[in-house]
């Protein structure tokens, strides 16, 4: 999610931070879930582009190319797995204050964490 005008990227939105928090907070499913869609994500160039490299060594133009081909690609498990990175990347980039300022919403409450209390 690149920034847009005055809407900042995900990649300015604290992501390691809030990655270190999903890791934290989330069921051992679901962490199996975000690193499986991940690595099909960066090894699904050779499916979208037809370039047997790791999507982090495309250059922006291909990556983009890769994003764009693999969220409409045939083979669902690559459809999915572009879901899942934008899904994590989304839940980061809409929790900005920011970001939320500029789309006309308030920023969120800090979060209570009372979910595991009975755990």
């Amino acid at each position: 999610m690149p920034p847009s005008g005055r809407l900042k990227g995900v990649g300015e939105t604290g992501l390691k931070p809030f990655l270190k928090e999903v890791r934290a907070e989330s069921p051992f499913i679901f962490r199996i879930g975000i690193v499986a869609t991940a690595f099909v994500f960066i090894w699904s160039p050779l499916l979208t582009i037809f370039l047997p490299l790791p999507a982090f060594l495309l250059p922006k133009s291909l990556l983009e190319k890769h994003a764009r081909r693999a969220a409409s690609h045939p083979f669902y498990l690559v459809r999915q797995s572009t879901f899942m990175v934008k899904m994590i990347a989304g839940l980061c980039w809409a929790k900005d204050p920011d970001n939320r300022r500029e789309l006309g919403l308030e920023p969120l409450p800090a979060d209570p964490r009372i979910w595991r209390e009975g755990q």
